[in-house]
């Protein structure tokens, strides 16, 4: 009778809490019923503070979140030294407890490839999860290049020499893993994060978000630079002024680094009365917040990073039956199909005019956000990602025996 050791995976990620960070958390469940023994090394944060706990057989292990950097070299280098001691401190106890095969890297930072060299002469290999293209990511939030992007395109090019395998989040990013990381098409797979529709239900919503208006906008992601949420209060601004649609209300559902600026911008404009900021909502208490509103609204900007990003508030709005507003980038594109219209470019003024649009036809919404979730139940669901996910860890596997 032959006996087979457990898979053992260690996935490692900096950007949020887990399980607050929905796509990790759905990876780290999937390979449990699968069999695998997962281990997580995260941030704290958002009431996911204690330093262990196992959750739905997933072992968390978390230290303090590092100071996010806003700008310059020496407050990343700040953030990144305080992620990367964490990540040597916190794996040594998870090798000694649990053990692993595997490290599985979520970016950002592009450095957790450091850690795999550390296992690298102990037989583990080295899974990335390219959550974001950094480099894009840097010029986005800082509308340059100059020498830290040049560093970002060396680490990138170091996290992809060191992984056997790679996982990408949609085409756009399975492209960069082949042809600036030089990995082999067979070692790339493309698992697209996406809700699971057994929890994400179309439902009444709570109407208290409404505030009594006609039409309600929903926007749920990050509150960041690099998020449009200025062409998005541009935009609700020129349709109340401009257009003289006052019936209208804004729910802004996230956290982020400038959510004090967008709110202090909307306090300037006077459109106080238009706006509701949840703070972060999960759950149940998420769905009733979505489920509330008509339009959901994607103003992330055309740039180098958006344009080849799959947005999860998007696949949020679909699975919702919601129809959504977005800018015209090559993967929203991809992912909406006909559940979005795509307004001109970084121009406030013409999104302002397609919600205006959504606003006027009621029967349009209703067959845009028909369309969207049933693209999600045959397309896009995560059902859909799981076997791509598993045939990933098969390949890397098949590595770890040689």
């Amino acid at each position: 009778m032959s006996f087979s050791p457990p898979r053992r995976v260690l996935i490692v990620v900096e950007n949020l809490p887990v399980p607050l960070d929905r796509r990790v958390w759905l990876e780290a469940t999937a390979l449990t019923a699968a069999g695998y023994e997962v281990s997580v090394i995260s941030p704290m944060g958002r009431g996911w503070d204690k330093p262990y706990e196992e959750i739905d057989g997933v072992h968390i292990y978390r230290h303090p979140a590092p100071p996010e950097a806003h700008s310059g070299a020496l407050a990343y280098a700040r953030e990144y030294w305080h992620a990367i001691r964490a990540w040597f401190r916190l794996a040594r106890v998870v090798r000694r407890e649990r053990g692993f095969d595997v490290i599985h890297g979520c970016n950002p930072p592009d450095l957790i490839f450091l850690l795999a060299w550390r296992y690298r002469l102990a037989g583990v290999r080295y899974l990335f999860d390219h959550h974001d293209v950094c480099p894009e990511l840097f010029e986005a939030k800082f509308d340059k290049r100059g020498l830290l992007y040049r560093v970002m395109r060396i680490w990138e090019r170091m996290t992809f020499a060191t992984a056997s395998v790679s996982i990408a989040t949609n085409d756009s990013f399975r492209d960069i893993a082949i042809r600036r990381g030089r990995m082999k098409p067979e070692d790339v797979f493309v698992v697209r994060s996406a809700p699971q529709v057994d929890r994400f239900k179309p439902g009444p919503g709570d109407p208290a978000y409404r505030k009594g208006a006609g039409t309600v906008l929903g926007y749920v992601g990050v509150i960041g630079q690099q998020e449009g949420m200025d062409l998005l209060i541009a935009a609700v601004d020129h349709l109340v002024r401009e257009m003289g649609r006052s019936d209208v209300h804004c729910v802004i559902v996230g956290f982020g680094p400038t959510l004090e600026e967008v709110m202090a911008d909307v306090a300037a404009r006077g459109l106080e009365a238009h706006f509701t900021f949840t703070g972060a909502l999960y759950g149940d208490e998420l769905l009733a917040a979505l489920n509330a509103i008509d339009i959901g609204v994607a103003p992330d900007p055309k740039n180098a990073m958006n344009d080849i990003s799959t947005m999860n508030k998007i696949m949020e709005y679909m699975t919702l039956e919601k129809p959504a507003v977005q800018f015209d980038l090559t993967e929203g594109r991809v992912s909406a199909g006909a559940a979005a219209l795509c307004a001109k470019n970084n121009d406030p003024k013409d999104f302002a005019a397609q919600i205006a649009r959504l606003m006027d036809d009621p029967e349009l919404r209703r067959q845009m956000g028909q369309a969207g979730r049933a693209r999600v139940f045959e397309a896009l669901s995560w059902d859909y990602s799981v076997p791509h996910l598993l045939a990933a860890y098969e390949r890397i596997f098949e590595k770890v025996r040689r």
